[in-house]
């Protein structure tokens, strides 16, 4: 029998008209400039909360105005008396806020908060800590922040973006991780040890999201070190990830890592699965690969199949598809915007009208919402001041234009002020009932919430260059464009280019061209043969001067023979594009009918 939501009346978002320009309280929409610096000062308030009481600590904890270290550390200390050690915290906030600063517009803090970061984080210390977190914070937040260096002014060195100190912070941030993807499976374990790798005794359940949301930043970093292994494990997590789903093509919650059988079997685009299913679009749109947005669009009919009621999505049995949990989760909020990229904005308009009444009804979204019954779920009624609903306003307004998206994002300035605002900073809402607070302000309130709200209010801000303007910079492997726009942001919301990702590398063939044009342009051409017959000294070739690449002409030769029978792409021309789909400015990925 199938199963049928009874919406409450007040939640009847699908009779509402799509992209409504609905009025603001005085009847007007909201001004993005009045709310634009209402959300700088939002965040000016938090941050210079957490320098004066937190800092060096992880993360402040706003009602008692110190700080405390959620990285592998279960003692916390008060920053009036700072421990010797305090170099083991990883400073999270000030890592997770570093591009923030720069959205903003604060070049000097950006370039201080650099050097401030590169004296005193240190990876070489007995932690245990979350692969999944470390990644999408630390390695995410590092990498966001040395592709923005040059245009916040740092005086960045030779071969940037090809290297720099916080490419370097971040290589060894992620190397810290490796360890835990030496399974027989390759999917990684949720925790590791930064010194001694994986603890003996360590579980090997690791949610789903935790296996499948590291190919954005293992890419990045493997395009822009030349190191393949990142990318290399990261696939693999994919694919195993992928091969594991169930015959009806969903997949569950949390995985054993060892034998590769499902020991959660619900199955949504939630908590423990989300950045999964985000991964696989956004790394899709970052390295134009085919294959992982046809994986994500099969995903994507099942969970339409069968997790998709009245334009909620719900929790059901992997296996059989039969409903077990009728429950919307805050996480749950970034699908529309998700929706957004693969250019289904109906269904994502719909979708984010049901989450946007759960917001007007509390100020904020419960992290479990029964839908049935129309309220939150008993010990899950707080808001961490998450940050999803927000994220997919501001990628539908992009896609949209629509004013009822600025609506969402006043109600959110105006809500998480008069709830969450206190002397230090702002504070966890513990219970959205009764509008009581927990002590703590996590570290993706400033990279992640106050960011995005900032970009839905600044339309010219420089995340949405339209490609208009860009930069040339020239690396040891020629010419390349950055800050053109297309910006993909980890599901930590920090934002990678992804032009930079071919500012490094050099596909083969475009190898053999440079190497040929460099060799012509120096008068350099030699026989084949002579190469053939004569021994090469083992240092490379370069030319007598200026910037080329690193082959001996022996290697050049047998690189050569193997050549695939391929045209030649001009090489100033623009490359084709590897997709059925069409992609559009802003990172929008529009599908053929086909």
């Amino acid at each position: 029998m199938p199963f049928r939501l009874l919406t409450p009346l007040g939640l009847l978002c699908a009779l509402l008209p799509l992209h409504h320009g609905a009025p603001g309280p005085d009847g007007t929409a909201p001004d993005p400039a009045h709310y634009r610096e209402r959300v700088k000062a939002m965040f000016y308030h938090a941050y210079d909360s957490y320098l004066e009481n937190a800092f060096p600590f992880d993360e402040l904890r706003p009602l008692t105005c110190d700080g405390h270290d959620t990285w592998g550390r279960f003692k916390r200390f008060s920053c009036l008396s700072l421990p010797s050690s305090w170099h083991y915290s990883f400073s999270l906030t000030l890592i997770d806020a570093l591009d923030t600063l720069l959205i903003l517009g604060n070049v000097s803090e950006f370039q201080r908060v650099i050097e401030v970061l590169q004296d005193n984080v240190d990876f070489d210390i007995d932690v245990n800590a979350s692969v999944f977190e470390t990644n999408i914070r630390v390695v995410g937040g590092l990498l966001s922040a040395h592709l923005l260096s040059k245009k916040a002014g740092v005086e960045v060195e030779a071969g940037w973006p090809c290297s720099g100190p916080l490419l370097r912070m971040a290589e060894e941030a992620a190397r810290k991780l490796l360890p835990a993807f030496q399974t027989p499976t390759g999917m990684p374990y949720g925790t590791v040890n930064f010194l001694h790798g994986v603890n003996p005794g360590e579980t090997p359940v690791t949610c789903t999201a935790g296996i499948g949301t590291f190919i954005v930043e293992f890419a990045t970093l493997s395009s822009l070190t030349g190191d393949p292994v990142f990318e290399d494990v990261a696939r693999v997590a994919l694919m195993h990830l992928w091969e594991s789903r169930s015959d009806i093509g969903l997949v569950g919650n949390h995985i054993d890592v060892l034998t590769g059988k499902w020991v959660a079997q619900d199955a949504g685009i939630g908590a423990g699965v989300d950045s999964y299913f985000e991964y696989l679009v956004k790394g899709a749109i970052l390295l134009q690969d085919e294959k992982l947005m046809a994986m994500f669009l099969e995903y994507n009919k099942a969970i339409r199949n069968y997790t998709r009621f009245d334009d909620w999505y719900l929790w059901v049995q992997m296996y059989k598809g039969t409903v077990s949990m009728p429950v919307f989760q805050s996480l749950e909020a970034y699908w529309p915007g998700l929706q957004s990229l693969i250019g289904d904005i109906d269904n994502a308009m719909r979708t984010f009208l049901n989450y946007y009444t759960v917001w007007k009804q509390f100020g904020g979204l419960p992290e479990f919402y029964n839908i049935p019954q129309g309220y939150t779920v008993e010990k899950r009624e707080g808001y961490p001041l998450r940050p999803e609903l927000i994220e997919s306003a501001m990628y539908l307004y992009r896609a949209t234009g629509d004013p009822t998206l600025l609506e969402l994002g006043r109600d959110a300035v105006e809500s998480i002020e008069k709830i969450s605002k206190v002397e230090c900073g702002f504070a966890t809402i513990k219970d959205l009932r009764d509008h009581k607070l927990d002590n703590r302000m996590e570290s993706f309130f400033l990279a992640e919430t106050v960011k995005y709200l900032y970009l839905l209010f600044d339309p010219t801000n420089f995340i949405h260059n339209n490609g208009s303007t860009f930069d040339a910079v020239i690396t040891p492997y020629g010419e390349c464009i950055l800050g053109a726009g297309g910006y993909i942001f980890n599901t930590e919301a920090h934002p990678i280019d992804p032009a930079a990702l071919h500012c490094c590398r050099r596909l083969k063939e475009e190898q053999w061209e440079v190497e040929d044009l460099m060799r012509e342009f120096y008068s350099l051409k030699r026989n084949r043969s002579k190469f053939q017959k004569k021994t090469v000294s083992s240092g490379p070739w370069e030319p007598p001067a200026g910037p080329g690449t690193l082959f001996s002409p022996e290697n050049h030769d047998q690189a050569r023979e193997r050549k695939p029978a391929k045209q030649k792409v001009p090489l100033l021309s623009c490359p084709s594009q590897p997709f059925t789909s069409k992609l559009a400015l802003l990172g929008q990925v529009f599908l053929d009918s086909s």
